[in-house]
């Protein structure tokens, strides 16, 4: 349970809307953040690990792209049982990294990990057994994302996987209604008030930029992917596995 320091209130009062970023306040409250808007969020953390030990490889590197507080690495690293395995965790949030690089380092040996303040569309990345991108493409500009998927998968290991969680949107207009009616009664059950939901919805809204899953489909193919699937959705968050063969 969250503490009222940690509780997430930063569109709790009237303000100016601006674009969603994540600074330092969001930082603070992320954990809480991302637990009451994200459903099914800490299955996809918990699986994670799941998925690490059965695709990490010996000597190899697992990148977290858009890592914000480390927990899909600590997901993993408590799981993964390959020896040699590094973990980069990359961000542009300064925020986020320094809480991350601090979390690492109480829970991980010091030479297993790097912390990056950096762009993921430009970080060099070799010899990836696993690359993760946990909600994140979707705030990577639309016309950059083909790109970056193709750089990941050249980096990748025969065998290697992309894990991908994204919110998604539905194809059909009546679909996306009702899903996007039962995700803002999620957000109602889980506390948040009617002026939190407008104020957050309008700043992500030229931020968080969904595709359906077909687009998601298509970008992998093209990629190089030979087959991707839905391995867990839960209204309009989803989460695919890519391999490298």
């Amino acid at each position: 349970m969250a503490t009222e320091s940690t509780r997430d209130q930063i569109f709790a009062q009237t303000q100016q809307v601006v674009d969603f970023a994540f600074t330092a306040a969001v930082a603070d409250v992320f954990p809480d953040m991302v637990r009451r808007s994200v459903p099914g969020y800490e299955t996809v953390i918990s699986q994670l690990g799941v998925l690490a030990r059965y695709y990490a490889q010996a000597d190899s590197t697992i990148y977290d792209l858009g890592c914000s507080l480390g927990a899909a690495t600590l997901a993993m690293a408590t799981q993964v049982r390959q020896p040699g395995v590094q973990y980069i965790c990359v961000d542009n949030s300064e925020a986020m990294i320094q809480r991350c690089e601090q979390r690492l380092q109480r829970q991980l040996p010091v030479a297993s990990f790097q912390t990056l303040v950096e762009d993921i569309c430009q970080v060099p990345m070799q010899r990836a057994s696993i690359v993760v991108l946990n909600f994140t493409l979707q705030f990577i500009q639309p016309a950059a994302r083909q790109a970056l998927i193709e750089r990941i998968y050249h980096a990748l290991l025969p065998g290697g996987v992309l894990i991908l969680s994204e919110k998604i949107k539905c194809a059909e207009a009546d679909q996306q209604a009702l899903m996007t009616e039962l995700y803002l009664e999620f957000k109602r059950a889980n506390g948040y008030s009617e002026l939190e939901i407008s104020q957050k919805r309008s700043a992500l809204e030229n931020v968080l930029i969904p595709d359906t899953l077909a687009i998601h489909h298509e970008r992998l193919q093209r990629a190089g992917f030979s087959q991707s699937l839905v391995w867990f959705q839960n209204f309009v968050f989803a989460s695919m596995i890519a391999v490298k063969i």
